[in-house]
């Protein structure tokens, strides 16, 4: 019991970094919770494979792990060079060419993939290339051709991707590599599927159907990135299971010095409008080739978790850094430490939450409770985990142990913040006899000891969903034993 226990999730990206022998098993022992799959690189085995590992991994290490698939999404992109990378110089003369013969580039221009981007800029407009590394102003537009002048010079090579500062690009949602992607989704059996540069929330619920049709279950990530996303937030949030502050292409087209409010912001919405969140990017970025974070991607953890992130992510630290776990183990360190300095403050006045179920009601009376009298954990006994997600949105001090037979509950649950998916199977027993074992179960796994106090929630029929309707307040007797509480 003396051990902290973690309450940020951690997300960690796959790829070659991770598929050397026994990587994969140590960035999983330093802590991920979710790996990712990024459907833009590799091919479809690469992905079976990389599921298939994760998924043995941890079994070999007890334990459960969830995936992620992060389709591409239109990623507006140059095309290839004809030399390989070019230079470009500040002043001169580029032009993006949008023939779908256009031929390979050169020092003056290149093919992109999105055909129609010469109907969606103007001159005056400014593109900005390789995440901004690079950036063009729009001088003239004719058909098919976008002549533009080199304000930021450097290096561009193939496929670097475009975006237009402010956002205005009409490009569709979803490609048809995505719907070939959904279809890998379904197959694969992936517990969220990400849905990028997201723009409403038709893109949401196009994505959702494609994925039901294609026989998956996943739960529905929103990626915000888009200029367009942040005007139509609220809709984005409600349609979604799961937003994901995307900050590469987001701090482009929105501006650098725009982005950290933008996050508390959407991390501040997506909480009270009790959907999950994931703060991703560049968050350790260093460490694709250093042992060791600096101090601002240090500071940059802890505020994302400070401010109430449910998890963090690392794309090419892991995915081809050089030191995956030591990646792994230093985002585990911050979380940490940025848990212990963190002060949850939980508005029980009226109004401040929506109470339209009554396991939504049972969650908020819990976290009351366990505001005011102090208890140990709480302990949540649930079938679909709907209970624990609702706990989990009142950001607590107390761990939410969540107890289920549902497999894939139990690793959708495992994105939540402050909750600790256990395996449990009350074998169909009534609601009394199931808080015992329950209790019992956490005792012997060394979670309670003798003395603790913990609330229990449950239903008049374990196994039902959606079916919490009880709160109790216990306390752990000898040999793990539930008792009911006397005196508070």
């Amino acid at each position: 019991m003396s051990e902290q226990l973690r309450r940020t999730r951690i997300i960690a990206t796959l790829g070659p970094a991770t598929d050397a022998p026994g990587m994969l098993k140590k960035v999983l022992a330093e802590g991920v919770d979710v790996v990712r799959l990024n459907f833009s690189h590799g091919v479809a085995d690469d992905h079976r494979a990389r599921a298939a590992a994760a998924r043995a991994a941890a079994a070999e290490l007890g334990r459960e792990v969830a995936v992620l698939g992060d389709l591409q999404g239109p990623k507006i992109r140059v095309e290839r060079f004809a030399d390989g990378a070019v230079h470009l110089e500040v002043g001169a003369r580029f032009t993006l060419d949008c023939r779908a013969d256009a031929p390979p580039g050169d020092a003056s221009r290149v093919g992109v993939g999105y055909l129609d981007l010469w109907r969606d800029v103007k001159p005056g407009d400014l593109l900005l290339l390789d995440d901004g590394l690079i950036a063009l102003d729009v001088v003239e537009v004719v058909v098919e051709l976008v002549h533009c002048r080199v304000r930021i010079g450097g290096r561009l090579s193939d496929r670097k991707g475009i975006n237009r500062q402010g956002g205005g690009l009409t490009v569709a949602a979803l490609s048809d590599k995505d719907r070939h992607d959904i279809q890998l989704a379904a197959e694969l059996q992936v517990e969220f599927l990400a849905v990028s540069f997201v723009k409403c929330a038709a893109d949401v619920e196009q994505a959702r159907r494609l994925l039901r049709e294609a026989g998956g279950d996943a739960a529905i990530v929103a990626k915000i990135e888009r200029t367009e996303a942040i005007a139509a937030l609220g809709e984005i949030i409600d349609a979604s299971d799961v937003v994901m502050v995307a900050r590469g292409d987001l701090g482009v087209e929105i501006g650098d010095a725009e982005l950290p409010g933008l996050q508390k912001k959407i991390i501040r919405e997506t909480l009270e409008r009790s959907r999950v969140v994931i703060t991703a990017t560049q968050m350790m970025q260093s460490m694709v080739e250093s042992p060791i974070p600096t101090r601002a991607e240090v500071l940059d953890v802890a505020n994302a978790v400070i401010d109430g992130t449910d998890a963090v992510m690392l794309s090419q630290e892991t995915a081809s850094g050089r030191h995956p776990d030591t990646a792994v183990a230093a985002m585990r360190r911050v979380c940490l430490g940025a848990e212990r300095q963190f002060e949850p403050k939980i508005d029980f006045g009226p109004g401040a939450h929506a109470l339209d179920r009554t396991d939504q009601a049972i969650a908020l009376a819990s976290m009351f409770l366990a505001d005011r009298i102090g208890v140990r954990a709480i302990v949540a006994l649930t079938e679909s985990g709907a209970t624990a997600r609702w706990l989990s949105r009142h950001r607590s001090s107390v761990p939410i142990y969540a107890l289920s037979r549902n497999a894939a509950a139990r690793r959708r649950m495992l994105l939540f913040r402050d909750v600790h998916p256990i395996e449990f199977d009350p074998h169909d027993v009534g609601p009394m006899q199931a808080a015992r074992e329950a209790i019992q179960h956490l005792y012997h796994l060394a979670h309670l000891v003798e003395d603790d106090r913990v609330i229990l929630t449950t239903g008049d029929h374990t196994g039902q969903l959606g079916g919490t309707n009880t709160l109790k307040l216990l306390r752990v007797g000898a040999d793990g034993m539930a008792e009911g509480l006397g005196d508070l």
